[in-house]
Parts: structure tokens; C-alpha cells; sequence
């Protein structure tokens, strides 16, 4: 039997069981996935965690970038969840491993969690099942970290999953002007400059903010977004990147952000997810997209469940 107190706790094994559920294709797993994630949504345990995106392209640093933040995030008495979303493996179709891999973090250390969750070849550098994965986290950690999968400039569907989301570049690399033009740096709410140690991180640095500046000029961006620079490796600029992180949770908080945000990537997320579940036709017999967006973000800012919703708007049942 499911253990939601042990669940809310962070007891491991009853992590894990959830998650395996969550990827589950079984039909008892996703029974139990639906029940469990209904019982927690009547409380406030799946509210209670701030949701945190890494992305950018391969090569980056991300996932040391990552295992860095976990640490600062350990020394301030938080907890952590991690989910990072790796290739498929051609063969098995799971997940190929390697960001858990490359974390350095303390085996032993109860408060941290990583879970590898394979991309299922998904263009939006998050796995399908993300979404319901990064809900169970949230009931168990104080903040959850997802690291993407690192296939560049499709990465924005992340933006629908985590509260607070960071693009990572690194020095030399072009991708400041590259990710303009594809519209990704439209999405994230900070840019961070990894390997800050090499000689071109200043010029780097200085192509963001002039990019951020156009968009902002253009219209496309109303606001000032942080540009930080960090060396993962050696740790420098670490903290003052979580302490970013945490500056903009507060300002999402104070202007009454937060819920609106979670709104929307929760309902962007289940009309994905019925257009998968029943197809043209089940679009169709709803009334079309637009309506069938507009019934689900109803339900859900009426406090629906969203597996609940999603059953509930069964056009063939």
C-alpha cells in the first residue's frame, strides 16, 4: 500500500515506488499514480516545494552546475529533489544515465534525491511524465531540481514544469545569439555564464545582457532579467546563484505570481496531455483546442486535481 507519510517525509524507497509508478505504463500504476497525487492534492504538500529548471545546451556544466546547488542548498538546511532528464537509450528506451553520473553528491546525504528520467526522445527536454514526477518531489523536498536533457534551442517546454528557471551558456560558445533568434531566451528568468573562469566569460556575459536588452526594446521582454556568472567546479558565484533563485521565488510570491504561473503550466501541460490521451477527435468532440484549453484551466483554478480533470473531460467516456 502507498505511504503517503513516508512520502512527505523523503524516506527514499517510498520515493522511489511513487516515481516507478509515475513512469509506469501499467494500468494498476497509474491507478495508483491518480490516487495517491489526488489524496495529496487535497492538502497543500504538492504547493509546498520551490520548483527550479537548469537547462541549456550539451556541454555547459549543467549537471555540475546542478550538484553545486544542491550542496549550497544542503548547507542552508533544505532539502532536495533532483530529476534529471537523460537521453533514451536506443536500445532499452530508459534512461541513459549519464547526469546522474556526473553529479557529485554525498551517497549517504538523506536530503538529497536523484532520480534519472529517460526524455522518451521528447523535443521539449522533459520527459512526458515529468510533470506528475516533479508533483511527487515536490510533496517530498523543499526544492526540486530539473535538469534537462541538453538538446538546445526546442527547450522551452521546461517553462511549464518549474517556478524559477535558469539558461545556462558557456564562454565562446555563440549560444547567446543563436538561443535569440530560436526564442528560448524569451523563457528562462536568469541566465547563468558556467565556467566563468575561461577568458571570454566577461564578453559572454556582456552578449547576454546586450540580448536581453534588444528583446527588452522589442517589446518581446518587460523586465531585467539577472545575468550571473558562475564556476561550477570550483564553486565561485554558487551561492550568489541561489540566492538569485531564491529572489525571484520572493517576488513571485509578493506580486501573487506564483499560483498564476502554476496555472498556467499546469493547464499548458494537461492540454498537451489530452491531445495525446484522445486525439484529433477527442479535440473535436470538446469543441476544439481553445475550448478545451479554456474547461481545463476552468477546473483547475476551481482546485481540480488534474489527472481528476483529465478523466473528467473523457470526450468518449
Amino acid at each position: 500500500m502507498p505511504d503517503d507519510e513516508a512520502l512527505l517525509r523523503g524516506e527514499r524507497g517510498e520515493v522511489a515506488r511513487a516515481l516507478n509508478d509515475v513512469e509506469s505504463s501499467r494500468p494498476d500504476a497509474r491507478a495508483r499514480t491518480r490516487e495517491r497525487l489526488g489524496r495529496l492534492h487535497r492538502t497543500s504538500a504538492l504547493a509546498r516545494a520551490h520548483t527550479v529548471g537548469i537547462t541549456g545546451p550539451p556541454g555547459v556544466g549543467k549537471s555540475t552546475l546542478a550538484s553545486a546547488v544542491v550542496r549550497v542548498l544542503r548547507e542552508s538546511g533544505r532539502t532536495v529533489g533532483v530529476l534529471a532528464v537523460d537521453p533514451s537509450s536506443v536500445r532499452s528506451g530508459g534512461a541513459l544515465l549519464g547526469d546522474r553520473v556526473r553529479m557529485a553528491l554525498d551517497p549517504e546525504d538523506t536530503g538529497v534525491f536523484v532520480r534519472s528520467l529517460a526524455s522518451g526522445g521528447e523535443l521539449g527536454g522533459i520527459a512526458r511524465s515529468a510533470p506528475l514526477a516533479v508533483l511527487v518531489l515536490s510533496a517530498a523536498f523543499d526544492v526540486v531540481l530539473v535538469e534537462t536533457v541538453g538538446i538546445g534551442q526546442s527547450e522551452t517546454e521546461v517553462r511549464h514544469v518549474v517556478d524559477t528557471l535558469a539558461f545556462v551558456v558557456q564562454p565562446g560558445s555563440g549560444d547567446s545569439v543563436q538561443f535569440l533568434k530560436a526564442g528560448i531566451m524569451e523563457v528562462p528568468d536568469l541566465f547563468v555564464v558556467n565556467k566563468a573562469d575561461i577568458v571570454q566569460a566577461e564578453a559572454t556575459a556582456r552578449d547576454l545582457k546586450a540580448s536581453l536588452a534588444a528583446l527588452r526594446a522589442a517589446g518581446v521582454a518587460s523586465e531585467e532579467l539577472p545575468v550571473l556568472s558562475t564556476s561550477a567546479t570550483k564553486g565561485e558565484g554558487v551561492s550568489a546563484l541561489v540566492q538569485a533563485i531564491d529572489a525571484h521565488r520572493a517576488r513571485l510570491l509578493a506580486s501573487g505570481q506564483l499560483a498564476s504561473r502554476r496555472l498556467d503550466g499546469t493547464t499548458a501541460w494537461a492540454l498537451s496531455t489530452f491531445a495525446r490521451r484522445y486525439g484529433d477527435v477527442g479535440m473535436g468532440r470538446r469543441g476544439g483546442r481553445e475550448e478545451v484549453r479554456r474547461a481545463l484551466r476552468a477546473e483547475l483554478a476551481n482546485g481540480q486535481d488534474v489527472l481528476a480533470v483529465l478523466d473528467e473531460l473523457d470526450p468518449f467516456g
